[in-house]
């Protein structure tokens, strides 16, 4: 009977590091590591290339110091349009949030429609086509001119914005339904709500989903340029107002914050629809 030297000993290792843990370590390694070498690298090359006292842009350790207060206190209210930066997103989301809405419900049904009647395709989709195209500030003095108010002008531009991807991408999913999956509907005499339900959402959600990303980034984007011009609270009026008061750096502050909202705003749409579209094929 062998028995363990002190050497042996000393090469085995002392714990087993168990799967999760290795689960862990390669998603550091693989998913957190490289963002955080990049930005570092970018903030590095920031920070030397406006360092300088003659540099048009501030460097970022400038910014942190520029905008502490709007950073460590985002929900200040000192009246009026005066509030901190936690606000102005706040408000500027809630506006998102009416007019995408919108654009969801008016676009899918549009959707549906275009890719279940060929007689509204030739109708209504060389419609769509040209209006798509109108940027969406173009669309805003006719809002104002027809609600004479500021926020439901905005509401309309989002929905104007985000309505284009979410009729094109349904109408899309809806048309390439496989022809076996709707002999199967007739088959088993569906009717018009089980078919919606059980045959054409599940598989047309993929392209639904893919619309709804599309369009939730295009209302972020929409919204912070025509608050711009409608003023009031809001992310997009903070940018406008801090350049007219020279603020360059509560410039940067609100476009950091305006990508780390529009980046979530993407991956919880993205979340819902992978959980959605999961869903519906398990079933």
């Amino acid at each position: 009977m062998n028995t363990p030297t002190r050497s042996d000993t000393l090469t085995k290792p002392m714990f087993n590091v168990g799967p999760s843990l290795l689960r862990l370590r390669d998603m550091l390694v693989q998913k957190v590591l490289p963002p955080v070498v990049i930005l570092a690298l970018l903030l590095g090359l920031w920070e030397i290339l406006c360092s300088s006292p003659t540099a048009a842009l501030p460097a970022p350790s400038q910014v942190i110091s520029d905008t502490w207060e709007l950073i460590v206190n985002p929900f200040y209210d000192y009246g009026g349009n005066d509030k901190g930066m936690g606000w102005q997103i706040l408000a500027s989301l809630e506006r998102v949030a009416y007019g995408y809405l919108l654009a969801v419900v008016a676009g899918i049904s549009l959707g549906v429609l275009v890719g279940q009647s060929t007689w509204a395709l030739r109708g209504l989709d060389p419609v769509f086509q040209v209006l798509r195209t109108v940027p969406p500030l173009a669309w805003l003095p006719i809002s104002l001119a027809g609600f004479q108010d500021s926020t439901p002008s905005a509401i309309f531009v989002i929905f104007i914005t985000a309505i284009w991807p979410i009729i094109i991408n349904t109408s899309v999913g809806v048309r390439n339904i496989p022809e076996d999956y709707r002999n199967v509907a007739r088959v088993i005499r569906l009717n018009g709500y089980e078919y919606f339900t059980r045959i054409m959402l599940p598989a047309a959600a993929p392209y639904i989903f893919s619309g709804l990303r599309i369009g939730v980034g295009l209302s972020w984007l929409a919204i912070v340029a025509a608050e711009m011009l409608i003023g009031g609270v809001g992310i997009g009026f903070f940018i406008w107002d801090a350049w007219n008061a020279s603020m360059l750096s509560d410039i940067v502050l609100a476009l950091v914050y305006v990508g780390i909202v529009g980046f979530f705003l993407d991956r919880m749409v993205a979340f819902v629809g992978n959980r959605v579209t999961r869903g519906t094929t398990q079933s």
